[in-house]
């Protein structure tokens, strides 16, 4: 193996593969990250760190049921806080994932095939930290099933015009379906994993998993069958799931949400943050890894362009946000964003603009998209920018609506900031798991691209 991978040359800018790569050499680098035992430093301080905020999430959790959602800084007139705000940015970060695996696949976008399964493993993990929120926000988590529409003898039944409602049906939907599209993924690559480890335990654990996958005629037809429909299901779902969620704030009355932009807004705010956090989560593997030659220069400048048209869309929005508030002749609208630029939430908004309009827009050259140092320090500015939106679209709204004898600011507690960095701790945990247990890459799409990147030789000989 170690004598195969020594001739694999670094990749041009422009290929989807690295030169050199055998079905053998493609199949022995991604199974070995899960088979070997040694594991990079990455993946230790990634997965102690995400242990550690992952335990003061469930502190912060017990306090939260012990003395309720007092301990949190929502006061009246903001009652939505911190976990609205981290319930739509972690929705928001999952659809990166279905928008790779599902319409990049109908669209026969082949340079999908090295990033798809991890950013489909993102997907799940972002959908479960999205979650937990609204179950908290309740302050009575345990009567959650409230929402659903249950035979009951109290007629305590849920309102079906409310949108937090329709969030209910969407995000499960949302994740019961990107959870089938992942697992069906898996059984091909999870059937070489049974065939080569040689722990028992391991052996019999992938085996089960894989479900009696043999690699037949007849296995890769149905499986091609599944994927395509799952595709198709999940397709919608990248437009439905925050297009719902949007209307948890455009069919409201409060000044800066009602509005009928706000869904494409929505959508394309998720995209953008979730490439963002592809490319966060990318960078560093490939590198600790050694995968340079699988997640090519061509991958990251993909999804910095796809970045670069999102951020332009959101911009769009930003610049439209403005100009409606002041068409509309409202007073309320027009004071609305007037206190998000010159009030006390001034300096979050200024900071959100140059985050999600500034500095993407250094993408533009192409010097600046084939550095990945570059690119990984502009996801997380972009990241720090999207969550910022959230929190200034929420907040800033309620804070000053129609009543100026109502009106009060939000002040975000230790607990507020332990339970954010708490789900950030639960995701990192999830995912190096993920890494270290899964294969990260799919060993069978990677390898369907060898065919392709020898005509191309051919054709250039």
């Amino acid at each position: 193996m170690a004598d195969e991978q020594q001739v694999i040359e670094k990749p041009e800018p422009h290929e989807i593969l690295a030169k050199g790569y055998t079905f053998g050499t493609i199949t022995d680098q991604i199974a070995a990250v899960v088979l070997t035992k040694r594991t990079p430093l990455l993946w230790i301080v990634g997965i102690g760190t995400g242990f550690a905020l992952l335990n003061l999430l469930l502190l912060s959790a017990t306090l939260l049921f012990a003395k309720g959602v007092g301990i949190w800084g929502i006061r009246t007139p903001v009652m939505w806080g911190f976990a609205i705000t981290n319930f739509v940015w972690w929705i928001g970060i999952g659809h990166a994932g279905t928008l790779i695996s599902a319409i990049l696949l109908l669209l026969n976008q082949k340079w999908r095939n090295s990033i798809n399964r991890f950013a489909e493993a993102m997907t799940l993990f972002a959908v479960a930290c999205a979650g937990m929120f609204p179950l908290l926000h309740m302050g009575r988590p345990w009567l959650f099933y409230w929402l659903f529409p249950y035979p009951n003898s109290t007629t305590v039944q849920p309102n079906f015009r409310s949108p937090l409602v329709w969030d209910v049906f969407a995000v499960s939907t949302y994740a019961t379906v990107s959870a089938l599209f992942w697992f069906v993924g898996l059984i091909p690559d999870l059937g070489t994993l049974r065939d080569r480890a040689k722990n028992s335990f391991a052996k019999y654990a992938y085996g089960m998993l894989a479900m009696g996958w043999r690699g037949s005629a007849r296995h890769w037809s149905v499986y091609e069958t599944a994927t395509l429909l799952l595709a198709g299901m999940s397709t919608p779902l990248v437009l439905s799931v925050h297009t719902v969620v949007s209307f948890d704030f455009t069919i409201a009355i409060v000044p800066g949400w009602h509005s009928t932009f706000f869904p494409p807004y929505f959508v394309a705010g998720a995209i953008y943050s979730g490439f963002a956090m592809v490319l966060a989560l990318a960078i560093p593997l490939r590198a600790s890894y050694g995968l340079e030659g699988i997640i090519t220069a061509r991958h990251l400048d993909n999804c910095a362009k796809v970045m670069l048209a999102t951020g332009m869309i959101v911009a769009y929005a930003y610049i439209m946000e403005v100009f409606m508030s002041w068409y509309s002749g409202s007073v309320y609208e027009q004071q609305a964003f007037w206190n998000r630029m010159t009030g006390p939430y001034s300096t979050q908004y200024w900071f959100l603009v140059t985050c999600n309009i500034v500095s993407p827009n250094l993408l533009w050259f192409k010097s600046f998209r084939s550095k990945p140092a570059l690119l990984f320090l502009s996801s997380i500015i972009v990241l720090i920018g999207m969550w910022l939106e959230r929190y200034m679209i929420i907040v800033s709204s309620l804070a000053q609506d129609y009543v100026p004898s109502s009106w009060s600011l939000f002040h975000a507690t230790r607990w507020d900031w332990a339970t954010y960095w708490g789900t950030i701790g639960l995701f990192l945990f999830l995912f190096f798991l993920f890494v270290r247990l899964l294969p990260m890459i799919s060993i069978f799409e990677v390898r369907t691209l060898l065919p392709q990147a020898k005509v191309r030789q051919e054709v250039k000989r």
